[in-house]
């Protein structure tokens, strides 16, 4: 198994426990195959719904770990230019999830989105005998707004809706099912909240897609499903919020969370939140996880995040000339085989120092 298959399998297992399952998982030696009853079997310590899931629905919690890589390949995607980068090196990710930091929120909540959306996917493809399209007799119909349409068209749900709301009370079962006790109350509201906030993320932005019938192109007749957004919409809109995150304190009764600071609205149900401070990731510090930012490539001429002034914290930059090798000259063969050369290119690269 490639090394990238197995941090994301490691983080799968530091999202289930974090305080046991680190230990276990990178103990093992040869890294677990995407089967869930080796999952199951070697994860001694679930119990409660995580348990259940494993005894009755062993192919539920195989789409759990499909969802799990898909947050992971997101949550790189989306921070591919911050100082953190969403690095699954396990000596130093351990690190990130036992801080209450926006990046911890922003890891829970594309995880929780990820597993939702696997599952559901799974459901419209067929693959689990537990679910299917979604069911829409009860649904009212269709607004004509959701796309072009004549006077007098005739609106009906079919086609093969994707039931979403499998996929949120699977996906809910089996990330909400942590019950922590005393000290980390607080926490486990946090990370419940920002589980809630990533499986809302995909629940609360289904869109309408429609075909139409008719003779002659005509379209006398709409038939309308609701289908889940693309996962890097999903991305995308928490990243908006990882931005947009409130900071917290536990109240006085140890149930409710208050925002901190004079004049600020509580968060709602898809605002991602957290109480600590994260460190700034300029260098590597295995106490807080952060693997600096020295060698990473920066824009020398962008000003955002990605530009070398922020990403390398005012350390600087070197210029390089890098050789790659790519596809060139590429030709179709009938039929069908497409042959391409191998084409040196040279790439001038800013790395921070």
């Amino acid at each position: 198994m490639l090394p990238s298959s197995r941090t994301q399998l490691g983080l799968f297992f530091i999202l289930l426990c974090p305080a046991n399952i680190i230990g276990l998982w990178w103990a093992v030696g040869s890294p677990l195959v995407m089967d869930p009853n080796s999952i199951c079997r070697k994860t001694k310590r679930l119990a409660g719904k995580q348990a259940e899931l494993c005894q009755l629905e062993p192919e539920i919690v195989q789409e759990v770990a499909k969802g799990t890589k898909l947050g992971v390949r997101e949550c790189q995607y989306q921070f591919r230019f911050r100082r953190w980068n969403c690095t699954s090196h396990s000596k130093y990710f351990g690190k990130i999830l036992q801080q209450d930091i926006r990046e911890t929120a922003f890891v829970y909540a594309i995880t929780a989105a990820g597993v939702s959306h696997a599952i559901t996917q799974a459901c419209s493809m067929g693959e689990l005998l537990q679910c299917g399209c979604e069911l829409t007799r009860s649904r009212a119909p269709p607004s004509p707004t959701a796309g072009p349409a004549t006077e007098g068209t005739a609106w009906e749900w079919g086609g093969c809706g994707d039931d979403v709301q499998f996929g949120y009370e699977k996906s809910q079962q089996f990330m909400d099912a942590k019950n922590k006790k005393g000290k980390n109350d607080i926490r486990a509201l946090i990370d419940l909240h920002n589980n809630e906030a990533g499986r809302l993320a995909v629940r609360s932005y289904m869109r309408t897609e429609c075909k139409c019938h008719g003779l002659s192109g005509s379209c006398t007749l709409r038939t309308c499903w609701r289908k889940m957004p693309h996962f890097r919409e999903v991305g995308d809109r928490l990243l908006e919020r990882f931005n947009g995150a409130f900071k917290v304190m536990g109240g006085n009764d140890g149930k409710t969370l208050i925002p901190v600071g004079d004049n600020i609205k509580p968060p709602d149900k898809q605002d991602l939140i957290y109480s600590a401070d994260s460190p700034d990731f300029c260098s590597a510090n295995r106490k807080t996880g952060s693997l600096g930012t020295r060698g990473r490539v920066c824009n020398s001429t962008a000003m955002d995040t990605s530009g070398c002034d922020l990403l390398c914290c005012g350390r600087g930059h070197r210029d390089e000339t890098v050789v790659l090798e790519e596809n060139c000259l590429c030709r179709f063969h009938w039929c069908c085989v497409v042959q391409c050369r191998k084409c040196s290119v040279r790439q001038e690269l800013s790395l921070c120092i």
